[in-house]
């Protein structure tokens, strides 16, 4: 059908990719709000006794998909008569809108055999048009229904849209971390064109997320081990609040996606601020205090007992830990990665910053949750009901920066020093020898031994030549040269004693570079001998021995006379 079907123009297909974009976005609008209606009129349908009718079904089908995108709803059928607001989103609910939207807007620009790929910018326009278009349409429906939305807070399920489709043309993309806008300032772009821009950014994205995955997973598991050790009162609540099997499965799917929102609650509760149960009551590990508005719900039975803290609340500060301790070491598993020379890894600076920035990142994640967890569920005593946004990403902020970033530093540390010893292979480079670094450090700035602490000298028979990579020679300031710095010798070259007549002490083939140290007979302090020349092997009449000519500017140009070899030379 592709082959046959007649060619369009260069406007014509621009428009008709366009439009299926546009498509594209309300179908997964559509999917969406369609598997919640299923949902709920099948627990309509099995209900044995429903006082609502189908309609009614609809509208509440409607306005959880609103609910969902973080719209704050009306409750109109309440005991005393005033409507009531509801703007706690249950945050699994939430998860297939954002999943939708941002397969809608990854799949439009995947390249597809006969369909031109549509721009980046166009994309995005289209599918977040196509999404909202029956996102207002679905708002209107909902007017004037047993759950109206209030239109104020219609702005955030708008941004939960943008933000999905952005993220979507960003996976289209390759997820790519680039350098800033062509607008920015040209000395930013070259600072960050210096400072490995896209590395850090990725290590901080990275640290940063693993920090507030382990602050969910913590905050999860002490939900989980207050259902246990209150059990008996979760199990009562949920059978009170239905009788038959249909609403049973109602109360468990509720309960099933507000997890999320228990593991945020949790993750509030280890750092500290903690959540409150109404306006007039508070949960910390310090203290249970107020007197809380708290409704039957099996999730609900998992708050700690009224009244101080004892030790077992404490010890829930053991989830920011472990999550400051999870951005260290990410942050270090890039600063200084196995296999990797010590002047490779990054400096203890670039390491310090890049934990602080993700321990903002963790921080900002943190406060995002919390804002979106949380919410009213009534106009008095249950008008705040949950974590306190704020205050919970200025806590994540405190623990993970205070000790992610001294834990990064002595992982750091930990790392390249474990890696130093016996790795000097991986440097190029091997440790001094003791009688070397010995002598080197009496030599002191000028190469001449202190007083009374005169060097041996080489023993001229049988010396042993130094390895032939690897080793560092000695100069006479102290300063090690690294292998490929070495003089060249010739292949088969070995060492010879002293020439007849010469005091000095030759250098030995392997360690180039050395400077002899002798006593003086008259004084018997240690004095630098001149450097004789070295001894080759015989290779006939016409074979002329060469000298090594000092290179330090402040070596001793005069000898003795009595001190020089048999060709003249010192």
């Amino acid at each position: 059908m592709t082959e046959s079907s007649p060619s369009l123009s260069a406007e014509q297909g621009r428009s008709a990719v366009l439009a299926f974009a546009l498509l594209r976005g309300a179908v997964a609008a559509g999917l969406g709000l369609g598997s919640i209606a299923v949902l709920v009129m099948v627990l309509w349908i099995s209900s044995p006794a429903s006082d609502s009718s189908p309609g009614g079904a609809l509208h509440a089908a409607a306005g959880l998909w609103l609910l969902a995108h973080g719209a704050e709803l009306i409750r109109a059928d309440t005991l005393s008569g005033v409507p009531a607001p509801v703007g706690l989103v249950p945050l699994l609910l939430a998860v297939g809108p954002v999943w939708l939207v941002h397969r809608a807007a990854r799949d439009v620009l995947v390249p597809d055999e006969g369909r031109p790929v549509p721009s980046a910018v166009g994309a995005f326009v289209m599918v977040v048009g196509g999404y909202l278009l029956v996102g207002a349409a679905v708002a209107y429906y909902v007017r004037g229904g047993s759950l109206s939305v209030d239109p104020s807070s219609l702005l955030f399920p708008s941004a939960v849209v943008v933000t999905g489709a952005a993220a979507g043309v960003w996976t289209a993309a390759g997820r790519p971390v680039g350098p800033p806008p062509s607008w920015a300032p040209v000395s930013l772009h070259e600072a960050l064109a210096r400072s490995r821009f896209r590395e850090y950014a990725g290590t901080v994205c990275r640290s940063a997320a693993a920090g507030v995955s382990v602050l969910l997973g913590g905050g999860a598991l002490l939900v989980a081990v207050a259902l246990v050790w209150h059990a008996q009162p979760a199990q009562q609540s949920f059978v009170q609040l239905s009788g038959d099997w249909a609403g049973r499965a109602s109360v468990f799917l509720l309960a099933l996606v507000l997890v999320p929102n228990a593991a945020v609650w949790g993750a509030a509760y280890g750092l500290g601020p903690g959540f409150a149960l109404g306006t007039a009551s508070t949960v910390t590990p310090l203290a249970f205090s107020g007197r809380p508005a708290l409704p039957r719900f099996p999730l609900l039975a998992a708050v700690p007992a009224e009244g101080p803290g004892t030790v077992l609340n404490w010890s829930a500060a053991a989830v920011p830990v472990a999550a400051a301790a999870t951005i260290a070491w990410f942050t270090v598993r890039r600063a200084a990665p196995p296999h990797v020379a010590r002047e490779e890894a990054w400096s203890p600076r670039e390491t310090a910053l890049a934990t602080a920035l993700a321990a903002v990142g963790c921080g900002a994640g943190t406060a995002v949750l919390a804002a979106a967890a949380g919410g009213p569920l009534g106009t008095r005593a249950l008008a705040e009901f949950g974590p306190v946004w704020w205050l919970t990403g200025a806590a994540a902020l405190a623990w993970t920066a205070l000790l992610g970033v001294p834990g990064a530093l002595l992982f750091r540390a930990w790392r390249l020093r474990e890696r130093g010893a016996g790795g000097w292979w991986r440097m190029g480079r091997v440790p001094a020898e003791p009688a070397e670094a010995e002598a080197a450090h009496g030599a002191g700035a000028s190469g001449v031994a202190a007083p009374g602490k005169a060097a041996e000298p080489e023993k001229a028979e049988n010396p042993e030549p130094a390895p032939e990579s690897g080793a560092a020679s000695r100069e006479p300031g102290g300063n090690s040269r690294r292998w490929w710095r070495r003089f060249a010798r010739r292949d088969g070259d070995e060492a010879a004693g002293p020439a007849p007549g010469d005091e000095s002490v030759p250098l030995s083939v392997g360690s180039p570079g050395r400077t002899p140290v002798e006593a003086s007979p008259a004084t018997g302090e240690a004095s630098v001998a001149p450097v004789a020349r070295m001894a080759v092997p015989d290779e006939g009449e016409d074979f002329a021995p060469y000298d090594f000519l000092p290179t330090d500017p402040w070596h001793e140009r005069t000898a003795r006379p009595e001190e020089a070899g048999p060709s003249g030379n010192t």
